[in-house]
C-alpha cells in the first residue's frame, strides 16, 4: 500500500513546508514593515508578500486534492512529477511577486496550466476505473485490441 503513495506523500509535505515558508514571510513583512495583525495593508512590499501568500493558501487545497486523485487513479510518478513542478512554479509565483507585481505573471500561468493537467490526469483515471468496475468496460483493453 505504502509504494503506491509514497511518492504523493513526499510532495504533500514538501507542500505544507512551502507553505509554511510562505507564512514565515509574511511573518517576517509584518515585523520589517511594522504592520500588526489584523491589518493587511501597508507599502507596496508588504501587500505583494501578503497576496502572494495567500493567494499561494488559496490554491493549495485544490492542488492537494488534485494531486492526490491523480495519483491514485491514473499515474503516481506522473503525479508526483507534476506536483514539484508546481510547487517550484509556485515558489517563483511567491519569488516573483515579491519583487514586482508583473514578475509573478509567467509562474502563476505555468502553475495553473499543471493544475489543468492534474485535473484532466484525474479526471481521465476516474473516468477509467468507473467504466471499468461499474459497466465492466476496459477502455485501456480496447485501445490495446
Amino acid at each position: 500500500m505504502l509504494e503506491q503513495i509514497h511518492l504523493l506523500s513526499a510532495v504533500t509535505v514538501l507542500g505544507v513546508l512551502e507553505q509554511a515558508y510562505f507564512f514565515l514571510q509574511v511573518i517576517h513583512a509584518r515585523r520589517t514593515f511594522g504592520i500588526s495583525p489584523p491589518n493587511i495593508s501597508g507599502p507596496p512590499e508588504f501587500e505583494r508578500i501578503f497576496r502572494a501568500q495567500v493567494n499561494s493558501s488559496e490554491y493549495f487545497p485544490i492542488f492537494v486534492a488534485l494531486l492526490w486523485q491523480a495519483g491514485l487513479f491514473f499515474h503516481q510518478g506522473l503525479a508526483a512529477a507534476l506536483g514539484l513542478l508546481y510547487l517550484y512554479s509556485r515558489y517563483c509565483y511567491f519569488m516573483g511577486y515579491r519583487a514586482s507585481s508583473s514578475d509573478r505573471l509567467a509562474p502563476i500561468y505555468f502553475s495553473t496550466g499543471v493544475l489543468w493537467v492534474l485535473l484532466a490526469a484525474a479526471t481521465l483515471g476516474l473516468v477509467h476505473f468507473f467504466l471499468s468496475h461499474y459497466v465492466g468496460l476496459n477502455v485501456l483493453r480496447l485501445l490495446a485490441a
